[in-house]
């Protein structure tokens, strides 16, 4: 005789009829990335858009170009390099309005200078100087995130609050591939999906979590197809396309600013550099499979479909290539002067009112400083 089969036990009533709450075909991403540039939909783009975008293109390769050969001169402590994935950078940061937000990933400062955030400031943090380097209300920019993930919480915060007060505002989030298999990423989704809160989640699908493939991470279709058990929809977009991301984008923008809550959009993408400049990307995929994803580069696909067009001539593309050396060569003389850094910005800015041992270790380091400038003296 079972437990249930004895005199008095617990027996429960059927359960209701199981409905749906949400129909889920509506919310499933396209099979394939969607496209724009070498399709019919090209031709209706906006030719102003499309110029637009490859001259942040074209400046945010040298950006990169520049940002990486300043670690090797000992100017960066490191820099995680978004060659390859530019397009997702200028995407993000020119979709959204002035009074949106964007919370970056520590790979995303390409994304926080087209944003309009100082160059300089926007490598403070890397290169171990000050706090996050640039404030973060000036230009509506979250600082750079190091821990995977922990972005997208706060821009579901911000969002669901800014929506409580009534202000039209959106978030965008991006995180990358390895950040989805975190626990924030699952929360974030969560809660933006139940509160309908005014958030973009961009992934950015470079196709490693340093050296971890996609592969080993999930089993699933896309990870597009991950929104639907959140109960959003999902989108899958070709991530080296800047005319499709952005068109994408901008979407799932007006969709949240409409009201009509969040959107995951899954950027397929690829990081030609190495995970940072203290990685040997040899180890875990070969000089072929870097080879094959050159002939997808943003910037040449979009200068393809430009001068096809008739759109864009030699001189425009040496105007362009020009402008990002110039913009290279400030960097480089800016970032080349020591920066003239105040110890006691160690305790600035980590609480609104300073804790009993902040003080105290303040007070501490005043004291040792004194010390050191009297013997200095004498």
């Amino acid at each position: 005789m079972t437990v249930m089969e004895q005199r008095g036990a617990y027996r429960p009533a059927p359960p209701p009829a199981w409905q749906p709450r949400t129909d889920p075909a509506p919310l499933l991403p396209d099979a394939e990335p969607y496209r724009v540039l070498g399709t019919e939909a090209a031709t209706k783009a906006d030719p102003e858009l499309l110029l637009r975008l490859y001259a942040q293109l074209v400046r945010g390769r040298r950006y990169n170009t520049q940002a990486t050969a300043l670690t090797k001169q000992g100017r960066l402590a490191v820099y995680p390099s978004s060659t390859g994935q530019e397009a997702c950078e200028i995407a993000a940061a020119l979709v959204l309005q002035d009074r949106d937000w964007l919370f970056p990933s520590y790979r995303d400062t390409l994304a926080v200078v087209a944003r309009g955030v100082d160059p300089v400031e926007a490598l403070t943090l890397l290169r171990g100087d000050w706090h996050t380097g640039y404030d973060p209300y000036a230009h509506r920019v979250a600082p750079l995130s190091t821990p995977l993930a922990t972005q997208l919480p706060h821009a579901v915060g911000l969002a669901h609050a800014a929506r409580l007060k009534g202000d039209d505002v959106v978030a965008l989030a991006m995180v990358g591939d390895g950040g989805t298999s975190e626990g924030d990423f699952h929360e974030a989704l969560n809660f933006a999906a139940v509160w309908r809160a005014p958030v973009v989640f961009l992934v950015q699908n470079n196709g490693f979590a340093i050296s971890v493939p996609l592969a080993k991470q999930t089993a699933a279709p896309s990870l597009a197809h991950k929104a639907v058990g959140y109960g959003m929809p999902g989108r899958l977009v070709d991530g080296n396309d800047a005319a499709a991301l952005h068109e994408v984008l901008a979407d799932a923008v007006r969709h949240a600013r409409e009201g009509g809550g969040p959107t995951l959009v899954e950027a397929v993408t690829y990081r030609m550099d190495a995970h940072t400049n203290a990685d040997d990307a040899t180890r875990y995929r070969t000089d072929a499979d870097v080879a094959a994803w050159r002939d997808h580069d943003p910037v040449l696909l979009l200068e393809r479909e430009l001068t096809g067009r008739g759109l864009l001539d030699e001189d425009a593309v040496t105007a362009a290539r020009e402008d990002a050396e110039t913009m290279a060569a400030e960097l480089r003389d800016r970032m080349n002067r020591d920066a003239e850094t105040d110890p006691m910005d160690l305790f600035a800015h980590v609480y609104a009112e300073p804790t009993p041992q902040l003080r105290e270790q303040r007070a501490l380091l005043r004291a040792e400083l004194a010390a050191e400038r009297e013997g200095g003296d004498r």
